[in-house]
């Protein structure tokens, strides 16, 4: 996602060799806990590239196919609760993956009459590599802070996608859908740092 150059071809390559692209979805992130003060150029264009630039090279190349074809289409960007909410030690990531969100929601205004819906999925915790928990069964895992008390599985946030993606979702445009277990409702922080169960009986 880094060899932004690279990026838009790729898109041509597989119109040509599919005959089509129906649907796009930027799901590649990276991120870092690094504080503000120390977070260093290189670390800061990495996770924006990755996270900002390689998303936008992509939607643009993958939405001029979709206008050529005339057949609308559907692009998500899965961004994270950290579009919406800011989270110590990740300022790349969390300004990365605000502007991808109002990204989405200008490109979801633009490409509108041309039939296309642009969306974005703002997971929370997930049982990912990104997470450490690759491979793990994420249900019996306990997180106080979360309110369905545990993370979310790759395919609970994949199954929301499949939607977006698909005929049941045509008059979705310019919407952030949290799948984050009701992470967001507990505020930026306490989602995922919470030890106790206190905070359930008021």
């Amino acid at each position: 996602m880094t060899d932004l150059p690279a990026l838009a071809p790729v898109v041509d390559e597989l119109v040509d060799a599919l005959g089509r692209v129906d649907a796009l979805v930027n799901v590649a992130g990276t991120g870092s806990s690094t504080p503000f003060l120390d977070v260093d150029y290189p670390l800061w264009r990495r996770v924006l590239e990755t996270d900002l630039d390689g998303p936008f090279v992509l939607m643009q190349a993958a939405a001029r196919h979709m206008v050529g074809a005339g057949r609308g289409g559907r692009i998500v960007n899965v961004t994270s609760v950290h579009e919406h909410q800011p989270r110590v030690g990740s300022a790349p990531y969390c300004a990365a993956k605000a502007g991808l969100g109002l990204l989405s929601q200008v490109a979801a205004l633009e490409l509108g009459e041309h039939g296309i819906t642009v969306n974005a999925i703002a997971p929370g915790e997930i049982a990912t590599p990104m997470t450490g928990q690759a491979d793990e069964d994420p249900h019996g895992k306990h997180r106080p802070g979360v309110p369905l008390g545990r993370p979310g599985d790759a395919r609970e946030v994949a199954a929301v996608i499949a939607f977006l993606c698909g005929p049941e979702a045509s008059y979705v445009t310019g919407a952030s859908c949290a799948v984050d277990g009701g992470m967001l409702r507990m505020g930026p922080m306490a989602g995922s740092h919470l030890t106790s169960d206190d905070w359930r009986r008021g």
